[in-house]
């Protein structure tokens, strides 16, 4: 079926997460001029958009209700099953022409299962899981990796590109969250260095914001070293992006990656390490946080 292409001021948005991330990509869609209605589990969390304007719904089913697409962007799998599956969830309040779109990182599988349940009531799916975390959620920065069929994708575009620069559209249903995986594994490893690293230029005694400077521009730098180094050394392991998130990720990266019969060790070293983290205690802390397991190992106290 055709789907009736985004558009602000006319297209009516629904927005159901409103966390660390979910705010900002919904509020760039309201400024844009799209009229928003939104649910999130804590109303007080979505305050900031209230008083931007948003209208508030009691579920996800009301969300749809007045919406024409429907975005998401919570925590685990039962979570995206529960806001658009759910006897209360988001298929159930919605018309034929409605398009639904998960942003959360999830199971591909499940992406799958709520593009052929909606495809039966006229209703379009797409599975888009973004990478930049909060900063670039607020920078409308995002690297935004979309599943989907695509003329649903096209419908959607518009509405995407107030969120994210670079919108990749990856294939078929649960494409989007595949990339996402690869795109996970690659941070995984990439934050043991990261940490490892700074961790033994403070035990040689240097400064680490002089060595960013050397480092951070060469073939050793990366996104989650010049974004997340400065706050490790400042001591700030406030979330960008949950440990118990990227716990989350990565336990699915490896269950597809034993449904395919790959072996990857560096993948299940990095989801060990972090496990390590949570059972201290900082599961709700950022995934830099990794630094402060690694200092527990090598019994550094600061």
């Amino acid at each position: 079926m055709a789907f009736t292409k985004a558009e602000p001021g006319t297209t009516r948005i629904g927005w159901i997460g409103t966390g660390v991330m979910g705010r900002w990509m919904c509020q760039h869609l309201m400024t844009k001029g799209y009229r928003a209605t939104v649910y999130n589990r804590s109303k007080e969390k979505a305050q900031p958009l209230l008083d931007a304007g948003a209208a508030w719904a009691d579920t996800p089913k009301q969300v749809a209700e007045h919406s024409d697409l429907v975005f998401a962007i919570v925590g685990f799998p039962t979570d995206v099953r529960e806001v658009f599956l759910g006897a209360n969830g988001a298929l159930q309040g919605s018309k034929p022409g409605t398009i639904l779109v998960d942003m959360t990182t999830s199971e591909p599988s499940l992406a799958c299962e709520i593009h052929a349940t909606a495809k039966t009531r006229g209703v379009g799916s797409v599975d888009a899981p973004v990478s930049g975390g909060d900063v670039g959620a607020r920078n409308a920065a995002l690297s935004i990796m979309v599943g989907g069929e695509s003329e649903t994708v096209e419908a959607i575009q518009p509405a995407l590109e107030c969120m994210g620069k670079t919108i990749v559209h990856q294939g078929g249903p649960g494409a989007g969250q595949h990339t996402k995986m690869v795109n996970q594994v690659l941070i995984a490893t990439n934050m043991i260095g990261v940490c490892e690293a700074l961790l033994y230029g403070y035990k040689a005694g240097l400064d680490l914001t002089t060595v960013l400077q050397s480092v951070g521009s060469g073939a050793a730098g990366s996104w989650s070293l010049n974004n997340l180094g400065p706050r490790i050394i400042a001591r700030n392991f406030e979330p960008g992006f949950f440990v118990e998130h990227f716990i989350k990720d990565m336990g699915i990266a490896l269950a597809e990656a034993r449904r395919m019969n790959l072996s990857l060790p560096g993948l299940a070293l990095a989801h060990q390490l972090y496990v390590a983290v949570q059972a201290q205690g900082y599961g709700r802390k950022g995934t830099h946080a990794l630094m402060l397991a690694l200092e527990s190992l090598s019994g550094i106290k600061r």
